[in-house]
C-alpha cells in the first residue's frame, strides 16, 4: 500500500502533464490471494486517501472500479502525453521543499560559507537570466561546508521556483539527506537522487543540478543491472552536464577513493569545453573554512604524501587538537569521555578486517580485532540491527559510536571528535609511508587496477578518514613502526 501510494505521489510531483491534474492519478492494490478477513485492518487505511484496496473476495468490485476509471474512448493520445511529458519537480513540491530545507537549522550557513553560497548563486542566476548554459565547479577541502552550501542552494533555488535536484554518488549521504531534509515528505525525498539517475534525462530538463561530492562521479552510470537498451558507455559527467542548464559540481579531488571515480576539476572542465560551455570555478579552501583546521589538513596531506614536502611534526592549532593514542583502548576511552561532555564522536578504520553479516541472533561480529581490543564494523546492510543504525546512517544516528565506520559511510560527514585506526595497508618502511595492497580487504581494490592506483586510493581513503573531525582527531596505528613514526610527529596520550 505504501509503495503504491508513493508511486502516486511521485507521478504528480514529477510528471509535468499531471501537475495540474493531480486528481487524475489513482492508486490501487489487488491482493488476489487474500480474503476480506485477512486484510480487515488495511481497509480503514486504504479508503482514507485516493487509494483503493481489493481482495480476492471483491474481484467483481475491482473490475467495476477499473471500468469507472477508464474512459470508453481510446487513451492513445493521453498515453503519449504521459510518456512524453517532461520529468521535473512540480510547483507544489518546490514550495514544500523550500519550507522543509530552508527552515532546518542543520543547513544554516556561517558567514564564510554564506559568502561562498552567494558567489555560486550569483553565477547560477546570471546563467539562467542570460539563457546561457554554464557549468559551475566548487572545490573545497574538509570543513569548507560544501554539502551545507549545496543544501542552502537547493532551498533558495526552490524558493525561486527553479527546477532543481540535488544528486550525489554516495549512498550514505543521499539516504541521510532524504532522512533529514525530506523528513515527513516522500516528495521532498525524491529531490535527492544519485548520479546514475540521469541516463535518460532530457537535455536541460532541469534548471539546476547540484552535484554534491562530485569526486564520486564514475566513468559511466552503467552497472551489471543496467538493461541492454541503456548500455552505451556514455560518460557520467556528460549525463550530468547535459541534464541541466546550470550543473553545479562541488568536490574535493583528494577524496577519490574507489576505482572508476573520476570527479576532478580537469575532467569536468574538459567535458564542458568539448561542448563549448562556459565554466565558472570557485575555490572554498582557506578563507572559506568554517570548522576543523586548515593547518591540520595541510599536515595530513604531507603525512600521506599527497602534497609537496615531507611529513612534519604537528605544530598545534588553538582551535583543533591532534594526538596519538598509545592503544586502541586509550583511543576508545578518550572519545567516550568526549561524548559524555556532549560532543559527537566516531571511530573509523581502514578496511583491513573482514566485514561479516550480522549473526542470526541479531548481534554484530566484532571483526576489527587488535590484540585484546575488538569492535564490530558498522552494520552490513540498509536496516538497523538492535541499537546499531543502518550502514548509511552510521555517521549521524544514535548508536553509531559502538561500531567502527569506514570510508564509504564516513565520506561526506563530519563529527566533533574523530578516532582513526590506521590499518596494516599503510605502513612506515625505509624512511617513508608505503601502502600494502595485500593488507586491504576492500573488494574494489582486488583486481583491475594497478598498484600505483591502489596506492593513491588507499592514501586518499586515509585523507578522508583523518579529516572528519571538527574539534579534534585521535590516531592509532596497528603497525609498531608506523606508530613509532607517528610518535615523532604527534603528542601521545
Amino acid at each position: 500500500m505504501l509503495q503504491v501510494d508513493g508511486y502516486c505521489d511521485y507521478l504528480v510531483d514529477f510528471v509535468s502533464t499531471l501537475q495540474h491534474h493531480r486528481d487524475a492519478v489513482h492508486g490501487l492494490a489487488y491482493l488476489y490471494n487474500a480474503s476480506d478477513s485477512d486484510i480487515e485492518d488495511l481497509y480503514r487505511i486504504a479508503q482514507d486517501r485516493k487509494f483503493r484496496l481489493f481482495s480476492k473476495s471483491r474481484r467483481g468490485a475491482f473490475l467495476d472500479y477499473l471500468r469507472e476509471q477508464f474512459a470508453p474512448q481510446s487513451g492513445t493520445d493521453a498515453a503519449d502525453r504521459l510518456l512524453n511529458s517532461t520529468v521535473r519537480p512540480s510547483k507544489q513540491l518546490i514550495k514544500l521543499a523550500t519550507e522543509e530545507i530552508r527552515n532546518r537549522e542543520q543547513f544554516v550557513l556561517l558567514a564564510e560559507q554564506r559568502l561562498a553560497y552567494e558567489i555560486v548563486l550569483k553565477a547560477v542566476t546570471k546563467a539562467l537570466r542570460s539563457d546561457f548554459k554554464t557549468v559551475v565547479i566548487v572545490t573545497g577541502g574538509p570543513g569548507s561546508g560544501k554539502s551545507a552550501i549545496a543544501l542552502a542552494l537547493l532551498g533558495e533555488l526552490s524558493r525561486q521556483r527553479r527546477n532543481v535536484i540535488h544528486a550525489t554518488g554516495s549512498h550514505a549521504l543521499t539516504e541521510t539527506m532524504r532522512r533529514v531534509a525530506g523528513k515527513g515528505s516522500a516528495g521532498v525525498k525524491n529531490l535527492f537522487k544519485y548520479f546514475n539517475s540521469f541516463m535518460q534525462a532530457e537535455p536541460n530538463s532541469l534548471d539546476v543540478l547540484i552535484c554534491d561530492e562530485a569526486h564520486r562521479i564514475r566513468r559511466t552510470s552503467q552497472n551489471r543491472y543496467t538493461p541492454a537498451r541503456l548500455r552505451d558507455n556514455r560518460p557520467q559527467i556528460d549525463e550530468l552536464i547535459d541534464a541541466a542548464r546550470v550543473p553545479v559540481f562541488l568536490l574535493d579531488e583528494h577524496q577519490v577513493v574507489r576505482p572508476g571515480e573520476m570527479g576532478t576539476v580537469a575532467e569536468i572542465r574538459d567535458h564542458a569545453a568539448a561542448r563549448g560551455l562556459r565554466v565558472h570555478e570557485i575555490l572554498l579552501d582557506g578563507q572559506f573554512r568554517a570548522g576543523g583546521s586548515g593547518a591540520y589538513d595541510e599536515w595530513v596531506l604531507r603525512f600521506l604524501g599527497l602534497h609537496d614536502g615531507p611529513p612534519e611534526a604537528w605544530k598545534g592549532d588553538d582551535l583543533f587538537t591532534v594526538s596519538l593514542a598509545e592503544s586502541p583502548h586509550r583511543l576508545e576511552t578518550l572519545l567516550r569521555a568526549k561524548q559524555k561532555e556532549g560532543y559527537s564522536a566516531r571511530i573509523t578504520a581502514g578496511l583491513c578486517w573482514p566485514w561479516s553479516d550480522p549473526r542470526v541472533d541479531g548481534t554484530l561480529v566484532r571483526d576489527v580485532q587488535i590484540g585484546d581490543w575488538s569492535f564490530p564494523w558498522s552494520v552490513k546492510g540498509n536496516r538497523a540491527v538492535g541499537e546499531a543504525p543502518a550502514s548509511a546512517l552510521w555517521a549521524t544516528q544514535e548508536g553509531g559510536f559502538e561500531q567502527v565506520g569506514f570510508v564509504y559511510n564516513a565520506q561526506g560527514f563530519e563529527y566533533d571528535w574523530n578516532g582513526v585506526i590506521i590499518g596494516p595497508d599503510l605502513v612506515y618502511r625505509g624512511g617513508k609511508l608505503t601502502t600494502v595492497r595485500s593488507a586491504s580487504k576492500d573488494p574494489s581494490l582486488t583486481r583491475g587496477i594497478t598498484d600505483q592506483q591502489v596506492s593513491r586510493l588507499i592514501r586518499n581513503t586515509y585523507k578522508v578518514l583523518l579529516t572528519r573531525g571538527m574539534v579534534g582527531t585521535v590516531i592509532y596505528s596497528v603497525d609498531p613502526a608506523t606508530q613509532n613514526f607517528l610518535a615523532k610527529l604527534l603528542p601521545t596520550v
